[in-house]
């Protein structure tokens, strides 16, 4: 029995009744759920942060510690809240008509789901509030971190309008790793020196995030596409439309593709501090080499193989990391994103 949803439920009846469209996915009633709403909110957005950076340019950085702290605090539990909520209403659905059918069938895209999709894609937008956060410390900007908060929004926006059922998949994963991730920011800013344990666990549960997301997206896009056109084996079609498919398939791929090879890193030990709210953070750092506060950083070439940073990253981090040892043609990356795009040229 959905014991949080009912107990939800209960409670926020008690609030004024507001229109479907706040809890159904309805275009364009339903808040930013047009291109151009989107693109306005995108574009603001990166207006702040970079507007931001050159206002502070001449100042002193800015702290927000009890308003940082409450930040992730709020985004930790709130993620928690969001992912038991998703367990509640995936698990009968995968325990009575399977896994398959969890991420494939039409009718796996209920109503209540679409409103804890809704949910978690208005959580992206709170979530743009670690760049500020960075650009009041005067902390650099990361081309990773930028593009992962832009871009994971624009997924959730394509993957509602898509209607995909697997979405469940990665927005779970993604709930998962921003409860501990987002706790270990507020645990380390309220405890300056504290160490959490977890921090490579933490690495390893990032990777495998986006590993695990590949293959069941993957899968996902190939059932459709081998049903629909190919006549190849497959346990079924999925539903879902051709360019949500084809753009998550091309930005999850990418995430890999940066992590693996982030562009032109420039943090530095300093800013390597638990205070930086990326959700990729640890991963990029992880292939910075540790310098002191006043002296510049080179950026490494590019290596031909993988090189372990020291110390040696777990066993699993290591075995997951060699999934994306080769590089990937930059055509892969960018056809499904033009695909997507092409309508609205």
């Amino acid at each position: 029995m959905p014991i949080l949803w009912e107990l939800s439920t209960k409670l926020f009846a008690q609030l004024p009744p507001v229109p479907s469209h706040f809890t159904q996915w309805e275009p364009p009633q339903s808040p930013l759920s047009t291109y151009s709403g989107v693109f306005a909110a995108i574009v603001t957005y990166l207006s702040i942060i970079f507007g931001g950076q050159r206002l502070m340019a001449d100042r002193k950085p800015m702290q927000f510690k009890p308003l940082f702290m409450l930040h992730n605090i709020l985004l930790s539990l709130g993620s928690l809240w969001l992912l038991i909520l998703m367990i509640e209403q995936v698990a009968p659905i995968v325990y009575n008509h399977g896994a398959f059918y969890s991420i494939c069938h039409v009718n796996a895209w209920t109503p209540q789901l679409v409103t804890l999709y809704m949910i978690n894609y208005y959580f992206k937008y709170w979530e743009l509030l670690d760049t500020c956060f960075l650009v009041a410390k005067k902390k650099s900007l990361q081309f990773l971190h930028v593009f992962h908060h832009t871009a994971t929004a624009l997924l959730c926006f394509t993957q509602l309008g898509g209607r995909t059922s697997v979405s469940w998949v990665p927005i779970s994963a993604n709930l998962t790793v921003h409860v501990i991730m987002y706790y270990y920011y507020f645990t380390t800013s309220a405890f300056p020196g504290y160490k959490p344990w977890y921090k490579k666990a933490l690495t390893t549960l990032q990777i495998s995030q986006f590993v695990i997301d590949l293959f069941i997206v993957y899968f996902a896009s190939y059932s459709y596409f081998a049903a629909e056109y190919l006549g190849w084996p497959t346990m079924g079609n999925c539903t879902g439309t051709e360019g949500a498919a084809l753009f998550g398939c091309g930005l999850l791929t990418s995430y890999l593709f940066l992590v693996r090879f982030p562009p032109l890193p420039s943090l530095t030990a300093s800013e390597q501090d638990a205070d930086i709210p990326s959700p990729l953070r640890s991963l990029l750092a992880s292939t910075v080499r540790p310098t002191s506060r006043n002296q510049s950083i080179r950026p490494p070439p590019l290596p031909h193989r993988f090189r372990l940073p020291q110390p040696p990253l777990p066993t699993l981090t290591r075995t997951l990391l060699k999934i994306s040892d080769h590089r990937i043609p930059s055509s892969l990356i960018l056809s499904p994103w033009l695909y997507v795009w092409k309508d609205q040229i």
